[in-house]
């Protein structure tokens, strides 16, 4: 596991992300990761705290140069809820629930994310406004109904297939409406 490349790997995808999407200062960006996948397994069977840890400071780092906020999903195990920081659950209003992630239920980024927030709290759901699938972790159902797929210049981060995604808000109106695109 070559952890220097997946520091380089994944502060590359949140800052392309964050320059593309056009996602602002106090917006959400929900992340959803499976750290076995990054080193080369199969999803949900060999979790690594290392790879956690190296993923968790590189993202809070760029995520905080920029303003925006880390949603960072759960598996499946706890319904892919989130783990947040508690001013992000007040100020969202969102709902929070009474879990404790951990690498085997919850995946290992979200336990660490619970160690290394200030302040944090797990939420049901969210409604981000971008959003980093490393792995295929599924994080559609936390992002805001218009998603739009985002190609990076970053394909991998470790062995795990990178998608990104973006939001908009709605076209409505039909062929008559006009729209500031």
């Amino acid at each position: 596991m070559d952890l220097e490349a997946i520091r380089k790997q994944s502060q590359a995808a949140i800052t392309e992300l964050i320059d593309v999407s056009g996602i602002k200062a106090g917006q959400i960006i929900v992340v959803g990761c499976s750290t076995s996948e990054v080193v080369g397994s199969k999803i949900g069977t060999a979790g690594s705290k290392e790879a956690a840890e190296t993923l968790m400071h590189s993202l809070q780092e760029i995520a905080s140069q920029a303003g925006v906020f880390l949603a960072i999903q759960c598996c499946e195990h706890l319904n892919r809820a989130l783990v947040v920081e508690r001013a992000v659950m007040q100020e969202y209003d969102l709902e929070q629930v009474e879990v404790m992630p951990a690498p085997t239920a919850g995946g290992a980024l979200a336990a660490q994310a619970m160690k290394s927030y200030s302040d944090p709290v797990v939420a049901e759901t969210i409604i981000a406004h971008a959003g980093l699938d490393i792995g295929a972790t599924l994080i559609g159902m936390h992002l805001k109904r218009v998603a739009v797929p985002v190609r990076l210049q970053t394909k991998t981060i470790g062995q795990a297939i990178l998608i990104a995604a973006r939001t908009r808000p709605k076209f409505i109106g039909g062929s008559r409406a006009v729209y500031q695109v």
